[in-house]
């Protein structure tokens, strides 16, 4: 038994019928490597055999009676692949249009919380190529965390064992409901003792925070984004688009100006977006902001957890035309928040996560999702952007060569669309989901990140 630590509990009392909290990934792949030839049979059971060990993929959530504490997590005794691994096929003409629209339709599905939280369906007639679309609770998974998964699934050869090789363990005993009870109250009476040490360091974080920005090298604030039409409550429906990068052109940029591939990265976002709102008349004047999520999973003093982020927030420079000038003003602006955010405790985050109470902070979020709030305070951040660094060399899923990792993250009340980059054999793949109400049309948006690489390219190089 493993209690879940509070900032993973969080992403469960997030989520409500349109704030859906589950990380999602479209993997494409290349069947003609596969010794022997691929079978969907002979996929189903190279991934049973690599899952079956692994706790995050058998465990599942016990709640505490009364909802006094944290749910816990307990091994599935009843654990059969066939309710996490789904078949289907693409219509015809099964190219691009169909794979996003049927992708996006199971991004808005809900997952069972009965069972692990995890699915994934292999989707043939996308070509020549078969496409994993995996979807997996933010309870469960991060970024890193995520990436790790990966390698117990993946491997270096066609014919190889994974990257990370599973060490079975007995499973830990189920615990009975009057022993959850006993330790929920437990933990609430020992809140108040632990509350106190939080104070004072957080009392100082806030002094610092005004140093800095009375020394203009904060990084940008929360509440200080401007509203634009994807700023307000979210539905249930998903939209999704995908596109690659070569990753050598962004490095050569990064060589040529100095800057870092995350500052890169985030200048072709800012520009993407300019010139989306742009098209639109929607262009506010001043920058977006965008949240950042940032791992500390090698700072974090916790062992337990599967989330081990915190966040920066920063300007994408949405209000500057000339994408060098936008690179230079992003790499400077980053160089602060990534020293305004080494001075915050790598913990902060889950420290005050472990005070939220699960059945009155889920509650709060239902509330502020059916009295609109989003749409009537200042706007904390326009959306969440992520940058993933996945393998250097290619990896092969059940033998069939990774040729697409497309990262897809949850969105928001109030921010409803999701940017995220992931690196992979020399590509950059650039996944986007959104509210389908928010982002009329999410290729739009994706489209112009090509196009913003080659006029940044002009401009520096």
């Amino acid at each position: 038994m493993e209690r879940l630590s509070g900032l993973d509990a969080s992403f469960l009392y997030l989520e409500t019928p349109a704030q859906l909290m589950h990380v999602c990934g479209l993997i494409v792949l290349e069947p003609s490597t596969i010794p022997g030839g691929y079978t969907y049979a002979g996929l189903r059971e190279t991934l049973r055999d690599r899952v079956i060990d692994v706790p995050e993929f058998t465990r599942r959530l016990r709640r505490v009676p009364l909802d006094l504490d944290h749910p816990v997590w307990v091994h599935d005794h009843h654990f059969d692949i066939d309710n996490h691994l789904h078949r289907l096929a693409l219509p015809s003409p099964g190219g691009y249009d169909e794979l996003v629209e049927l992708c996006g339709h199971l991004a808005g599905l809900t997952m069972n919380r009965s069972r692990p939280l995890w699915e994934m369906w292999v989707i043939e007639g996308y070509g020549d190529k078969v496409v994993v679309f995996s979807k997996m609770h933010h309870a469960t998974v991060d970024g890193a965390s995520g990436s790790n998964l990966i390698s117990h699934l993946c491997s270096l050869e066609p014919d190889a064992e994974p990257l990370a090789a599973t060490d079975p363990k007995p499973h830990a005993r189920t615990p009975g409901g009057l022993e959850l009870l006993g330790r929920g109250v437990l933990s609430n009476a020992t809140k108040p003792f632990a509350i106190t040490r939080l104070l004072q360091p957080s009392a100082q974080l806030v002094s610092k925070t005004v140093d800095r920005a009375r020394q203009g090298i904060a990084m940008a604030a929360p509440f200080s984004a401007p509203r634009t039409s994807f700023n307000g409550t979210i539905t249930g429906h998903r939209s999704i688009g995908f596109t690659d990068l070569d990753l050598d052109e962004v490095k050569e940029l990064k060589t040529a100006t100095g800057a870092t591939v995350n500052d890169v990265v985030l200048t072709l976002a800012g520009g993407a977006l300019r010139s989306y709102l742009a098209d639109r008349g929607e262009l506010p004047a001043t920058s977006l902001v965008a949240s950042v999520p940032v791992s500390v999973r090698g700072k974090s003093k916790r062992s337990s957890g599967a989330n081990k982020v915190s966040a920066l927030f920063a300007r994408l420079g949405t209000d500057v035309e000339d994408p060098l000038e936008r690179l230079q003003a992003m790499s400077l602006s980053n160089r602060h928040a990534k020293e305004h955010h080494q001075a915050i405790s790598a913990d902060a985050l889950q420290d005050w996560a472990e005070f939220a109470a699960p059945r009155t902070f889920g509650l709060a979020v239902r509330a502020y999702a059916g009295l609109r709030l989003a749409e009537k305070h200042p706007v904390v951040h326009n959306l969440v952007i992520s940058n993933v660094p996945g393998p250097p060399i290619p990896i092969y899923l059940a033998g069939a060569r990774v040729d697409g990792l497309y990262p897809l993250g949850p969105v928001f009340h109030g921010a409803g669309v999701n940017i995220t980059v992931m690196s992979n054999d020399g590509r950059l793949h650039v996944g986007v989901i959104a509210c389908s109400e928010s982002v009329s049309d999410v290729d739009a948006l994706v489209s112009q990140f090509p196009r913003e690489l080659e006029r940044l390219r002009s401009s520096a190089l």
